[in-house]
């Protein structure tokens, strides 16, 4: 019961924090490219990164649900 809670949390926790990252990337990287238009390649590679990097929290959620997971009785 309580290892599937905590695989429940963490997928969601996760999920939930990662994607308020990149929302709130993408809407500061849009408003940059606004003001800035002549900066857009350089805008764009760093928010790619970015974007790679928060997305790389919910694999990493995934595998620790997976640990967990396996830990079950």
């Amino acid at each position: 019961m309580q290892t599937t809670l905590a695989i429940g949390l963490a997928i969601g926790m996760g999920a939930i924090g990662a994607g308020i990252a990149i929302g709130l990337g993408a809407s500061q990287a849009y408003a940059a490219i606004g003001r800035n238009p002549e900066a857009e390649p350089l805008i764009r590679t760093n928010f790619l990164i970015g974007l790679a990097v928060s997305e790389s929290v919910i694999v990493f959620t995934l595998v620790v649900s997976f640990l967990l997971l396996q830990r079950l009785p």
